[in-house]
């Protein structure tokens, strides 16, 4: 089953545990574009039951418009939970599902078997439960970043440093000045060639210390240079940096408008002089991407 509309933009995704009600109001009350109810790393094993029922009553209690923003994360499919978490979670009908740990295409397959069975179980329009895969936080998953297009349902792809380091085995992630370590670095950088070929959303991952946020903003602001369109986020106070980050401005939107109308004016034309450079069609793609970006914001 392959979801209808693929031009899907979120800037922030904000996680919040699943057998914390409180939380998970805060999250829902705020101005995250996507919430994410956590049914797993957030959730010890001995409440994962618990969690479950939390999250589908928390959903029972929301509007049908409200539920499109509200997603739930499930236990990935290399272990027990992951069948138990959705027939628990979409008689709610949740806006979307994150998996994680991801290997390759497969899973989403998979997934999407249960959720077409669930959807007609449960008369929930077939195909309207988006997923965001994580696709880098085991090993094999590294290789697979380029399997995803034509993915079913699948409307962005992110990608995970902590449970990376885990599966290769290394004690530290991170350089002695903070920033990530080369294979981390190659991670972010297959997520978002993966996404591009996939043509979905790329969104970029947590940052841990959510308190920093300078910091945040700057990595937001480079990521979005890079290509990514969001980033993940573990606390409140993280969403309004990186909305405002994922945001154009008024300078960009204007400059992009001036080269769309350049060479609108000049339809034969491959290259031409704008501010004292040359801009070519690369540079019209480009332009008419974050035009188009800025109206689904």
């Amino acid at each position: 089953m392959t979801v209808k509309n693929k031009s899907f933009s979120a800037r922030s995704w904000l996680f919040a545990p699943g057998d914390s009600e409180k939380k998970m109001q805060k999250a829902t009350d705020g101005s995250a574009d996507i919430v994410i109810f956590d049914l797993e790393d957030a959730v010890a094993e001995e409440r994962k039951t618990e969690a479950r029922s939390l999250v589908a009553r928390f959903l029972d209690k929301q509007s049908v418009a409200a539920k499109e923003r509200l997603w739930v994360r499930v236990n990935p499919l290399d272990g027990e939970h992951t069948l138990t978490d959705l027939v628990a979670v979409m008689p709610s009908n949740p806006g979307g599902i994150m998996l994680p740990k991801t290997y390759d295409v497969k899973d989403v397959e998979l997934l999407d078997h249960y959720l077409t069975a669930l959807e007609a179980a449960y008369d929930i329009e077939q195909g309207s439960t988006k997923v965001i895969v994580l696709v880098t936080e085991t090993a094999n998953g590294m290789y697979t970043t380029g399997s995803y297009r034509g993915a079913p349902r699948v409307v962005a792809m992110t990608w995970g440093a902590e449970d990376l380091a885990d599966a290769v085995g290394a004690s530290v992630n991170t350089n002695n000045d903070g920033s990530y370590g080369f294979t981390y670095e190659l991670a972010r950088s297959l997520c978002l060639l993966g996404a591009s070929a996939a043509d979905v959303a790329p969104i970029e991952t947590i940052q841990g210390d959510f308190r920093d946020l300078d910091k945040l903003r700057l990595r937001a602001e480079k990521v979005r240079r890079d290509g990514y369109r969001g980033m993940l986020a573990i606390h409140p106070a993280q969403v309004e940096v990186i909305n405002a980050a994922f945001t154009p401005s008024a300078e960009e939107l204007a400059e992009a408008q001036e080269i769309v109308d350049l060479f609108a004016a000049n339809p034969g034309a491959g290259t031409i002089g704008f501010k004292g450079a040359m801009v070519d069609r690369p540079h019209l793609a480009r332009a008419q991407a974050l035009l188009a970006l800025a109206e689904k914001l």
